[in-house]
């Protein structure tokens, strides 16, 4: 199975972006979805780099994720339910090393987690 890299270029007028790469042969077509709040971000563009050795992802970042507070978004590979990378925003009050952020992350992630157990539980059981 190929290792699947995802790797931030930038975030510019709401909209994160990304290349994934892969190790390994072929042509991989990425499934990805990114989660605010374990809802599903609509609207992700995943597009072939014409050197055909990448995809080039953009995520818009939602507008419920531009408010006081910080944000956490995760983006997975649907097929093995593993994450790629995650980002947060923050907003509001000035945050000077805040824990809120790395609290926020761990949650995202240990929500991923949870969901990724349940469907092996039910996998191994069935």
């Amino acid at each position: 199975m190929a290792t699947l890299t995802l790797t931030k270029t930038r975030l510019q007028a709401g909209i994160w972006e990304g290349v994934m790469t892969w190790d390994g042969a072929g042509n991989l077509q990425p499934d990805l979805v990114a989660l605010h709040l374990d809802q599903p971000i609509m609207g992700i563009s995943i597009k072939e780099d014409p050197a055909g050795n990448a995809w080039n992802v953009q995520i818009p970042v939602p507008i419920e994720a531009i408010s006081d507070g910080v944000h956490t978004i995760v983006v997975i590979e649907k097929g093995s339910g593993e994450t790629l990378t995650s980002f947060a925003l923050i907003a509001g009050e000035p945050l000077s090393e805040d824990i809120r952020t790395e609290t926020a992350l761990l949650r995202a992630e240990l929500d991923m987690l949870k969901r990724a157990f349940r469907r092996h539980c039910l996998e191994t059981m069935g």
